[in-house]
């Protein structure tokens, strides 16, 4: 037996250890063929093209040119859409009731979330069946959501009709804007609170263990525990998740109004996205429905980028 193999067996290390084998060095793959690699990323680019880039041009181009009657083609008008869009007050409307729908349904389906993934977190009893059962919601679409949910809150039969026989009209979102906007937020918290809760519950559990014991020893009850130690390290997802919330409430919203209230009643669920679809292909103006969908982009844009500016600067990653 070699020297060297003898005293690294007598230091207790494995002969393997403190010498590099060449057969660990890390390896790159190369494509000997150019044609090979251009054919394998050909499928992603025409994709990406078709359903992005593709869509977005042609916004653009209807945004700042307008149809003639009866065809004919398209007229260039300029900023002309966008002045008559950002002087119409039913825009505008649409615009107040999008903000105050993305934040109660971010409010509440992050809440709810973060509440299931603090006593999954404290392994309360069957808490392997919340864990796997509370995942699912995401999977639904959202049509399917918005037609579950028109069932389960109508005012004749749902599950709060008897609210109707206790207090006759108090609970209508066919005739009240508020219900009507309850009714669309609960539905579209409802569907994130399982892409909610997932984050939270890795991020609880990625937290020392011996950080929450040490408290609890030192007396600190389970909500000072959640305030002082919890809150401040799931900073970092709580901010990941606010972005993403308030992005997707503006974007993908649309199935659910369009089932449920089809933006009424007297508009107060008339979002961005489906007064778009609305002006679209109810309405026909496909030149100020482009317009509308650079707008909410543009949106869309502002918000991440000012909580980007303002808002990830105060949190501390650990």
């Amino acid at each position: 037996m070699p020297r060297r193999i003898l005293l690294d067996w007598i230091a207790g290390l494995r002969p393997s250890e403190g010498r590099a084998r060449p057969d660990r060095i890390e390896k790159r793959a190369y494509f000997t063929n150019r044609w090979l690699g251009i054919a394998l990323i050909t499928p992603q680019l025409l994709l990406i093209f078709t359903f992005f880039y593709w869509p977005a041009g042609e916004a653009l181009y209807w945004a700042f040119t307008l149809e003639r009657p009866w065809g004919g083609g398209n007229e260039w008008v300029g900023f002309g859409n966008f002045s008559a869009i950002l002087s119409d007050h039913v825009y505008w409307n649409s615009v107040v009731s999008s903000i105050v729908f993305a934040l109660a349904s971010t409010g509440l389906g992050m809440a709810m979330a973060f509440v299931l993934a603090i006593l999954t977190d404290r392994e309360l009893k069957g808490h392997l069946i919340y864990r796997t059962v509370l995942v699912w919601p995401y999977a639904i679409a959202a049509p399917a959501l918005g037609m579950a949910f028109r069932f389960i809150l109508a005012p004749e039969a749902g599950f709060l009709a008897f609210v109707n026989k206790i207090w006759p009209g108090l609970w209508n979102p066919a005739l009240h804007g508020m219900d009507a906007m309850i009714a669309i937020v609960v539905a579209f918290a409802w569907k994130y609170v399982g892409y909610n809760f997932i984050f939270f519950l890795a991020a609880l559990q990625a937290i020392p263990r011996s950080l929450i014991e040490a408290s609890a020893m030192d007396g600190a009850s389970w909500i000072r525990r959640m305030r002082d130690i919890q809150l401040p390290l799931l900073a970092p997802t709580m901010f990941f998740l606010v972005v993403i919330n308030l992005t997707d409430s503006f974007t993908d919203s649309f199935g659910i109004v369009d089932i449920m209230t089809q933006g009424g009643p007297a508009r107060a669920t008339d979002l961005m996205v489906y007064k778009i679809y609305f002006d679209g292909f109810k309405g026909l103006d496909y030149s100020g429905a482009a317009a509308q969908s650079i707008l909410l982009m543009l949106l869309v844009i502002v918000l991440t980028i000012a909580q980007f500016r303002f808002v990830e600067r105060r949190i501390h990653y650990k």
